[in-house]
């Protein structure tokens, strides 16, 4: 069992939910209560990487933050390091990629939110702020939990776009996911074989976890109602 490579991955997830569903509740916000030229473009770029290989992602990633060109030169001065095949590249890459698996269950719940619930706050008197922080994150909790996990399992088990932005550098990039790779490479199936199953059990504890939480949620919230 690679433990540095499990702790590795843990940490990766947990910067890029960090990072990413503040980001994705403002944008989400944003896409489900506004109505403006060339939306669906926006909403379909924010998809590619559903139906685009991480690889690919990877690769331009790869070129466009690489040493060789103006960008990764440019970050390389800011940063002191280039982002290739460094920790903080993981993190880039890991946002950019799970982008949709963020904005999709989130964007959904703001849109189930009420209209006269926002118009009867604002004719409250409250802010913007105010209207987001005590009366819509309340009510799509559920869909920004969905994101959180999501987000956390698919970064936790992220291959192809990790190995081409990262590499395999132990204690650096290397997350779980490339250990497994490399020891079914080295025909360790054991050592393969516990790291899946690590993986295997937490993608069903959690998923089972979520799903129970927001069912109790929207039972609460028709219990409420009625």
């Amino acid at each position: 069992m690679d433990w540095e490579a499990l702790w590795l991955s843990i940490k990766l997830s947990s910067v890029t939910v960090l990072i990413l569903i503040p980001f994705a509740i403002l944008l989400s916000r944003y896409l489900a209560y506004h109505h403006f030229t060339g939306k669906s473009w926006v909403e379909a770029l924010i998809m590619v990487p559903l139906v685009l290989p991480p690889t690919v992602i990877g690769y331009y990633l790869l070129v466009g933050l690489g040493s060789q060109s103006w960008l990764g030169q440019l970050l390389e001065e800011l940063l002191g390091h280039q982002l290739v095949f460094h920790f903080s590249g993981l993190v880039v890459a890991s946002i950019l990629v799970n982008i949709p698996f963020a904005v999709q269950p989130i964007q959904r719940a703001f849109e189930a939110v009420p209209e006269d619930v926002r118009d009867a706050a604002a004719c409250c008197g409250m802010s913007r702020m105010k209207v987001l922080f005590k009366i819509e994150l309340p009510m799509v909790w559920p869909g920004v939990l969905t994101a959180l996990v999501l987000c956390f399992s698919h970064v936790l088990g992220e291959f192809g776009v990790v190995l081409m932005m990262g590499g395999n550098i132990a204690g650096e990039t290397k997350t779980i996911a490339i250990s497994i790779y490399d020891s079914v490479q080295a025909f360790d199936f054991t050592s393969a074989g516990q790291m899946s199953l690590v993986l295997l059990v937490f993608a069903v504890t959690v998923l089972a976890f979520t799903t129970s939480l927001s069912r109790r949620i929207g039972a609460a919230h028709v219990s409420r109602r009625r």
